[in-house]
């Protein structure tokens, strides 16, 4: 059953979002919101709304909805600037964003675009229009969430700066999470010291062989940033990654499919520990260890330590980096 939500409370329904997707609809004309609420409905879809930019920018930090459909024109708050809020915090930042609007002079457009608008449509609304657009939107957010996932299911939490004034123009959770815990960021623009270091680097000349990577340290862990390529007029590609022992473990527990136990295992097969100094590191028998590292062999499909060892390091690139 879809929700028709207008009123966001803390009661608010709780959304099963396995069922369909989650649109957010914001428009302060009550026919407008009905007429795009039986559509999607009718398309399987479960449907959040909000009649103005307070209440819209409520239910979307709730919900996280899939995709948001957005009123250019509202009393008080206009789409514009729900949108550049809704923009400017990590939560809702990805939610691609197609504006409603009954203007249609290039500066109205431009505008909504410059707003973080992915798409727009003209009024009236032609519903089997909007549909499409939500489709081909909403797959592509899809995607690109998948992949920021995989990136950082490997440890390599990524990110895009923008080198003018430091605003992080996306990034992946664990690289949000990465900057709230050693930077303590908790808004979307890093510190000026790496803002700094991004514009020294990214000033060098590309054939520079020095590694373009710095540390911070936070007692036993390290965070290292690594600037890779320029993704558009003044971005840059920033790569993350933890360098510590309960980082490198869960990466080998995600790249191979192993259990916490069997991760640990490997690890320290290639810091190179025997059997015996296994055991004693975890707490248990030469035996207990001997069998973990057989499941581990039989997963990773190879017969020796030197083999395992070899296989994790290329493919989990921190532990190379110790």
């Amino acid at each position: 059953m879809t929700a028709m939500l207008s009123d966001p409370s803390p009661d608010a329904v709780r959304i099963d979002r396995t069922a369909s997707d989650v649109v957010l609809i914001v428009d302060d004309v009550p026919d407008n919101l009905a007429v795009l609420h039986d559509a999607l409905d009718e398309s399987g879809y479960t449907v959040l709304v909000a009649t103005n930019g307070d209440s819209a920018l409520q239910r979307a930090a709730q919900a996280v909805p899939d995709i948001i459909l957005l009123d250019a024109v509202m009393p008080g708050m206009d789409g514009f600037e729900v949108a550049r809020r809704l923009k400017a915090q990590p939560e809702t930042g990805h939610i691609p964003i197609v504006f409603m609007t009954g203007l249609t002079e290039t500066e109205h457009v431009v505008a909504a675009f410059q707003a973080g608008g992915v798409d727009y449509v003209t009024k009236p609304i032609k519903p089997k229009e909007v549909l499409a657009r939500i489709v081909a939107h909403v797959q592509g957010a899809r995607l690109a969430r998948q992949a920021r996932n995989a990136l950082d299911a490997f440890g390599h939490a990524t990110m895009v700066v923008r080198s003018s004034d430091g605003r992080v123009v996306w990034q992946t959770p664990l690289a949000r999470r990465f900057l709230q815990d050693y930077l303590g960021c908790r808004e979307p623009v890093v510190p000026q010291a790496v803002l700094a270091w991004v514009r020294t680097q990214s000033a060098r000349h590309p054939d520079s062989r020095e590694p373009v990577t710095m540390t911070i340290v936070q007692g036993a862990r390290r965070l290292v940033f690594a600037l890779h390529e320029q993704t558009g007029d003044g971005e840059w590609l920033l790569v993350m990654r933890e360098a510590s022992d309960a980082s490198a473990i869960d990466a080998l527990t995600h790249a191979f499919r192993l259990t916490a136990k069997e991760g640990e295992v490997l690890y320290w097969v290639v810091k190179g520990k025997t059997n015996r100094d296994i055991a004693d590191i975890l707490g248990s028998s030469p035996a207990t260890v001997k069998k973990h590292l057989e499941h581990v062999f039989e997963k990773l499909g190879v017969e020796t330590r030197t083999a395992a060892a070899g296989l994790a390091i290329s493919r989990v690139g921190q532990l190379g980096h110790r």
